[in-house]
């Protein structure tokens, strides 16, 4: 007998940021730097910062705004995927705290770790689960504290990065139109030494040195990122198209991540889209790395932007490099 096939789909959807805003003048203030380099370079105008709390309450937070909103029982949940390079801790899972808080007494689930990448490849995995039968709820949550690993000395660095998290429920679908579509999703370490935390795993454990080195923050080369990123994630969404025989046309919004927006326009321009088809939000709440591509989804639905049936393009890069681009039909 044949087994029956699903397509999984996005049927619920929420969101938290912290209340404490983070301005471009604020770092004008204690920094070499200016609110116009800043704005020009990057786009972000201000960012969101959680003072007291951990990502698990970012993550909690976005889940309960989900569940109330969308009147979901937690007990049906039946798998938690937090895409994460931010976790409470390193054992146990950040998934686990969230399962206790939210009551998802009938849940398992897991920590991934992807960088700016993290949601995309939670995105497929949870609808791995989903499309496989065995599973009927997949919760995938992109949260991420960035101000805990930044250095706020380092202004290459600290101004990029902000405090977020969003969540998505993935459900079965006989509708075979609709939910994801197809894929393309690529690692290769030889960045490795590009956008890092050097400090606090198994390599580099907490030493008084490690901490004098300042290795427990985010490294970046910029120049180096850039060049990759706005190359790669062009070229991902470019081909997926083409993958998938769709036209600029065709696709309602690009979904893209929030780290830069000249690297977001020139994704745009590669895909051949009006700016007005490039979801941005990177002018609000920075670079929130698992985040971005969530917030966007959820902070466009319920502008009635997105409708049933619309051609979404998701597209990430970050450390690792990670990479990829996802093709989806909304379903709600």
């Amino acid at each position: 007998m044949k087994t029956k096939k699903y397509s999984a789909v996005i049927t619920a959807v929420g969101m938290y940021v912290p209340d404490k805003v983070l301005d471009n003048a604020y770092f004008e203030s204690t920094m070499d730097t200016t609110e116009e380099w800043i704005t020009t370079r990057t786009g972000i105008k201000e960012r969101r910062i959680l003072e007291n709390g951990a990502t698990s309450d970012l993550a909690t937070k976005a889940t309960e705004d989900l569940l109330q909103q969308h009147n979901v029982n937690p007990e049906e949940i039946d798998v938690i995927i937090i895409a994460t390079v931010t976790p409470d801790m390193l054992f146990p899972a950040t998934a686990c705290l969230v399962q206790e808080r939210i009551g998802a007494n009938n849940a398992w689930g897991f920590d991934l770790s992807a960088a700016c990448s993290g949601f995309l490849f939670a995105y497929q995995t949870g609808c791995a689960f989903i499309e496989s039968g065995q599973y009927k709820k997949v919760l995938v949550i992109g949260a991420d504290k960035m101000s805990s690993i930044l250095d706020y000395s380092d202004r290459n660095s600290c101004i990029l990065f902000g405090d977020g998290a969003a969540a998505v429920l993935l459900e079965q679908s006989e509708d075979l139109n609709l939910g994801l579509q197809n894929s393309t999703l690529r690692i290769d370490g030889v960045g490795k030494d590009k956008l890092l935390m050097s400090g606090g795993g198994s390599l580099n454990p907490p030493t008084h040195e490690t901490v004098d080195k300042k290795m427990h923050y985010l490294y970046q080369d910029g120049k180096a990122v850039f060049k990759v990123a706005v190359i790669g994630m062009a070229d991902v969404s470019y081909e997926l198209m083409q993958k998938n025989n769709l036209t600029s046309d065709d696709i309602a919004f690009l979904v893209p991540h929030q780290a830069n927006k000249r690297i977001i326009d020139a994704t745009g321009k590669r895909m051949g889209l009006d700016s007005d088809k490039v979801m941005m939000n990177i002018d609000k709440y920075g670079n929130t790395t698992a985040a971005t591509i969530p917030l966007c989804l959820v902070e466009y639905y319920r502008d009635g932007r997105i409708k049933k049936g619309d051609k979404l393009i998701l597209s990430a890069f970050g450390a690792g490099y990670t990479w990829g681009s996802s093709y989806l039909v909304w379903a709600i």
